[in-house]
């Protein structure tokens, strides 16, 4: 007899104070890593002399670093488990981001030799070192160092958010809580245009790093008193207990307060041996760079084509809107409940169905240039509709991790797909950089598109038929469900 049916009284509802914490972690990890993205052309450019290839050069190394470390931070987090593991990574996330605002003044002082400096005293330095490319390199290396401290923390938070999501939901659940806590992402997106350039604009670009990066510090200390595991957390009653356990096997129900047998660990060796790792692998790397190219080359787009620089409040609210209709992606997380409940089908054959109809959405971002000249409210909102779907295949490409591999080794194949995602997103950042240059330089004419209008062209249409790709891969490897037992 199940479980779930054997146990009395009012069910508590810890797991959603949890995906509320995962939530506010994931908003502030995209805090952080827009704040560069919204500062660098109107603010940090102009005083490093920055051209698209640096900021290129800047958000590669930041991809190829987070690409690296989570491959790393999701063993890790398996190794040092939940609690522990999300503590160092946003610890560590959020010292990085405080980090850049310091990079005026070591470049001040490496490059003038004027180290005790402010802020502003740094930017008066630096204007009066007549050696532009010195001023380009130290800068640039500087920014880099910081954007990898970012990184390796910033890798922790996914692999150790999809590791609590396994631990406090059933599998029929996961994709919509992912959903939620996955929503800070375009939260965090929402916020960032309309607190960031407000403040670089009015104490300085320093001073947005230092501040949104505080936030972090903040969030750890709830996490300590707020985290335990479910069976060991005296605030999740025995028919919570039962609801989050439906899925095991009820010949061995979990009790409150009781510790349950670990399971064994997969090697790294092992993980790769599995269709199901690749197949997950697979689908980040055709997507996740698409999603990142949104969110550091949105603001540069609007700059370089529109003349809309991220203090325009014209700039800030379409960004906001773009983010805005990205929540959309919410209903990502209920569908394939839909398509479990109702239709009778497996979390996996649910959740592909559903990854299936959101794939088809991107295909909107061929039209984004061609219907620009309108009004570039059509970009705006077919790049939030593309940007929605890509949070819906998100929130289910992660919940197949839970669906397929023991709770034991979600962390860790989370971080090897997110490396895969990593790379994908190196790689098209630095293109982008190189792209944009080289397209606006040669004044590169391509299918009636003339300039650095061309180069995005040619990236819109690469984000619109990713998701297809990758979904078809995804299929053919591991057509049906099939979960992994050790």
């Amino acid at each position: 007899m199940n479980y779930l049916s054997n146990t009395n009284g009012r069910m508590t509802n810890y797991r959603w104070v949890i995906c509320a914490m995962l939530f506010f972690a994931t908003t502030i990890n995209y805090l952080d890593r827009q704040v560069l993205s919204l500062t660098w052309m109107d603010f940090i450019a102009p005083e490093f002399h920055w051209t698209n290839t640096h900021y290129g050069w800047i958000t590669m190394c930041f991809s190829g670093f987070y690409a690296v470390s989570m491959l790393f931070a999701g063993r890790l987090v398996d190794w040092l488990d939940t609690k522990k593991g999300f503590l160092w990574a946003i610890g560590i996330w959020s010292l990085g981001a405080c980090l850049h605002a310091f990079c005026g003044i070591a470049t001040s002082g490496l490059t003038s030799g004027e180290w005790l400096v402010g802020f502003g005293g740094a930017r008066e330095a630096i204007a009066a070192v007549g050696d532009a490319g010195k001023v380009i390199l130290v800068s640039v290396t500087l920014f880099i160092f910081s954007r990898l401290v970012l990184a390796i923390g910033e890798a922790g938070n996914f692999p150790a958010a999809i590791k609590a999501t396994a631990e406090y939901f059933p599998k029929k659940d996961r994709g919509f809580s992912t959903s939620i806590f996955n929503a800070g992402a375009q939260i965090g997106a929402l916020l960032a245009p309309l607190t960031i350039p407000v403040i670089a604009y009015n104490y300085g670009w320093e001073m947005s790093f230092i501040i949104i990066g505080i936030t972090g510090f903040v969030w750890m200390g709830f996490w300590v008193f707020i985290y335990k595991k479910p069976e060991a957390n005296p605030r999740v009653n025995a028919a919570e207990l039962a609801y989050i356990n439906q899925d095991e096997d009820s010949s061995a129900p979990a009790e409150a307060g009781i510790e349950q047998k670990e399971q064994r660990k997969l090697t790294f060796a092992e993980c790769f041996n599995f269709r199901q790792t690749w197949a997950f692998a697979i689908g980040k790397f055709m997507t996740d760079g698409v999603w990142w190219f949104y969110l550091f080359w949105v603001p540069a787009y609007l700059s370089s084509v529109y003349n809309m620089p991220s203090s325009d409040p014209k700039a800030q609210i379409a960004i906001f809107v773009l983010y805005g209709i990205s929540m959309l992606s919410l209903i990502g997380g209920w569908l394939p409940t839909f398509f479990v409940e109702k239709k009778g089908m497996n979390p996996y054959a649910g959740r592909m169905k559903a990854m299936l109809i959101f794939a088809f959405f991107p295909l909107l971002a061929m039209f984004a240039q061609p219907l620009g000249n309108i009004s570039y409210w059509v970009p705006i909102v077919i790049i939030g509709i593309a940007g929605a779907a890509h949070q819906a295949w998100s929130a289910n490409i992660f919940s197949t991790v839970g669906d397929m591999f023991p709770k034991s080794a979600v962390a860790t194949i989370t971080g090897i797909g997110g490396m895969a995602g990593g790379v994908s997103a190196m790689l098209i950042n630095l293109g982008s950089g190189y792209l944009f240059d080289y397209t606006k330089e040669a004044n590169v004419s391509f299918l009636g598109f003339q300039g650095i209008e061309s180069g995005y062209f040619i990236v819109f249409c690469f984000c619109a038929v990713a998701y297809l790709i990758g979904w078809a891969i995804m299929k053919t490897l591991v057509p049906e469900y099939k979960p992994i037992t050790i």
